[in-house]
């Protein structure tokens, strides 16, 4: 998929822009001036789109981003209404998300799905940890009912593991993960669920999230089991602290898209 701002992620990962690089002594990154006055939504024969001044807002491919519904629209709108000065794109995840669809998932969506089925079938639920107890009984408790679910309701029974080595998961199991996947090929809720599968490492949690089965917030909590046991019993980095709220800030906007769609 291509994504115009998919540098500008890729240099939160790393550290060379956002939270924790002015400790690093380094400049501050350069975005552009806010150029147009007005933001307003137009109903267009295939969605919905947002205008700058009367013009469409475009994607890096010079395509105008048209939204499949107003709802989906406005979230766009408002994060161009709330630049006050610089074009902050780490700060518009919602218009990242659209310009990723439009560009790359509507032409890419089965390379998207098999990327996603990919996840599924080394997924995070399925390798678990022997000791301590303590996060033995916390992945137990939160990956446990999403595999019921996967099972009951997907009908996909996947394998579990302790540790890390690789196992081969049933191909039954993979199949019917990506039936399930079918239904959500639209391109933007498929962009939806591409963020939610990389952002949490998790196939089926994107999935149940997607599907109702989870709430965003038991989604994140799921997603971030070992990270949360390790920082109880060690501590939090800073810089990586502020770089998961960034990850948080962008799972939830692709939450907030795909609801808008549905």
């Amino acid at each position: 998929m291509r994504d115009i701002l998919e540098d500008a992620e890729g240099a939160i990962e790393r550290g060379d822009i956002g939270p924790g690089k002015a400790n690093r002594g380094q400049d501050k990154p350069k975005f552009p001036k806010r150029f147009y006055k007005d933001v307003t939504i137009s109903e267009a024969d295939t969605g919905f789109e947002v205008l700058l001044d009367g013009r469409s807002v475009k994607t890096p491919g010079r395509v105008a981003v048209t939204m499949p519904t107003q709802a989906a629209a406005q979230l766009v709108a408002d994060e161009w209404s709330s630049i006050e000065d610089e074009i902050n794109p780490l700060k518009m995840p919602a218009t990242r998300l659209a310009n990723t669809a439009v560009d790359g998932v509507a032409n890419e969506a089965q390379a998207v799905m098999e990327d996603i089925v990919r996840y599924a079938s080394s997924d995070l639920l399925c390798y678990r940890a022997d000791s301590p107890e303590g996060l033995v009984e916390a992945q137990r408790n939160h990956w446990d009912p999403i595999l019921d679910w996967m099972d009951q309701d997907v009908g996909a029974r996947f394998e579990l593991a302790e540790g890390i080595m690789h196992i081969t998961q049933p191909k039954d199991a993979i199949a019917a993960f990506g039936a399930r996947l079918k239904a959500h090929e639209e391109p933007f809720k498929l962009a939806c669920l591409h963020t939610f599968t990389s952002l949490s490492g998790s196939a089926m949690i994107a999935l149940a999230l997607a599907e109702g089965h989870l709430d965003a917030e038991s989604a994140w909590n799921a997603a971030h089991v070992d990270e949360d046991f390790n920082i109880g019993q060690w501590g939090e980095d800073y810089e990586a602290a502020e770089r998961r709220k960034q990850r948080l800030i962008d799972f939830n906007a692709a939450h907030a898209l795909f609801v808008s769609i549905k």
